[in-house]
């Protein structure tokens, strides 16, 4: 049996290991996983209840297009309901958009490092990615991607704010960017974690699509909403496109109890502005012990930040590991990224490094 040839070069995505596994093989009585990015509040009470009551009937197949959480996304964001993808997280969505507009013979432009996913399905699909990388301050260098798309362009990935720098480009930048760029190139802003963002000038861009038919927005419930584990995400886009974008996603692809939960979670923005400020504090907590020592950091907008330990950081890994502490490594050579947690979460995370790295 043959498989598409470009497989052969690529790997599978490879989680962690489960906290479970870890706790069992150290011998470790509790894990702090601060590696996926995922809130360290959990999840809206009144979503988690939502839940629990959605499954009550498992039998019935979901409302394949979730018309209930359709129409209050639509509502929230004040966009038409046809505007919207539906998907299980947005790594379907992703995947979607992907097999619906790439074919052989096109590229994509995307900022590295960023999200892995946007190569990956470009890959899959057999098209050229021009990886343009981030300035020296870790912004997106949108001058050099405009000058990376030519006619064989199809998507711009723009990650904002990116994954795994935390960095993020203003609402000016975006208009200058969708004012330049041809008809014929989609712009995909992936904004999976715009609920922490806190920059004045940070973009509005759900309004921008009435205006630009090749503008597509991404938002996810597994950040912010605490909902990880449920895999709902959604794109906004013209009805033109989106019409399209329903033929390629699976009939029922998420779930009566992702969809009741999502529900439940978008009303509850109290819990969001809860979960900003506590992220805020824990930011303030990284940020003080990395200006203290010197290590380079790069300014973040997200739950999470990245920065320069200036070593191998395999060695790094293993020795937070054993100290109850999953991070993320292996994204640049001497770059951790860690996820903002709880106040003691991360005051114990950062006692654990300085003592790894003052040996």
């Amino acid at each position: 049996m043959k498989i598409k040839a470009v497989l052969n070069d690529l790997q599978a995505y490879k989680p962690g290991k489960p906290i479970e596994e870890v706790q069992k093989e150290l011998g470790l009585t509790s894990i702090a996983k601060l590696a996926s990015n995922e809130n360290p509040l959990g999840s809206s009470k009144a979503a988690k209840a939502a839940a629990i009551a959605a499954l009550s009937d498992t039998s019935i197949y979901p409302d394949g297009y979730a018309v209930n959480l359709r129409a209050e996304l639509a509502d929230f964001y004040k966009v038409d309901g046809e505007q919207l993808v539906i998907g299980a997280g947005l790594d379907e969505v992703i995947q979607i958009v992907s097999r619906a507009v790439l074919t052989a013979g096109d590229n994509i432009v995307q900022a590295t490092p960023t999200f892995s996913q946007y190569a990956l399905h470009a890959d899959i699909e057999g098209v050229e990615v021009k990886s343009v990388p981030v300035d020296t301050d870790g912004f997106h260098d949108l001058k050099a991607m405009m000058e990376a798309v030519d006619h064989n362009t199809k998507i711009l990935w723009l990650c904002n704010p990116n994954n795994p720098t935390g960095t993020y480009f203003s609402h000016e930048e975006l208009i200058n960017v969708l004012s330049r760029v041809p008809d014929h190139v989609l712009v995909i802003v992936d904004e999976a974690y715009a609920e922490y963002a806190i920059a004045e000038d940070y973009p509005d861009t759900m309004p921008l699509i009435e205006k630009h038919s090749n503008l597509m927005v991404m938002r996810t419930f597994s950040k912010a909403y605490g909902l990880a584990a449920l895999r709902i995400g959604f794109g906004v886009t013209s009805k033109k496109l989106n019409d399209k974008l329903n033929v390629v996603r699976l009939p029922f692809n998420t779930s009566r109890v992702a969809q009741s939960a999502a529900s439940v979670a978008l009303a509850d923005q109290a819990f969001i502005a809860e979960c900003r400020k506590n992220n805020r504090l824990g930011m303030a907590q990284w940020e003080a012990f990395l200006s203290a020592n010197n290590y380079d950091f790069y300014p973040s907008q997200t739950n999470f930040i990245f920065f320069n330990i200036e070593r191998e950081t395999a060695p790094v890994f293993d020795a937070l590991l054993k100290r109850g502490y999953i991070v993320r490594a292996g994204l640049r050579p001497g770059w951790l990224r860690i996820t903002i947690g709880t106040a003691e979460q991360n005051e114990g995370c950062i006692a654990a490094l300085k003592a790894i790295l003052a040996n």
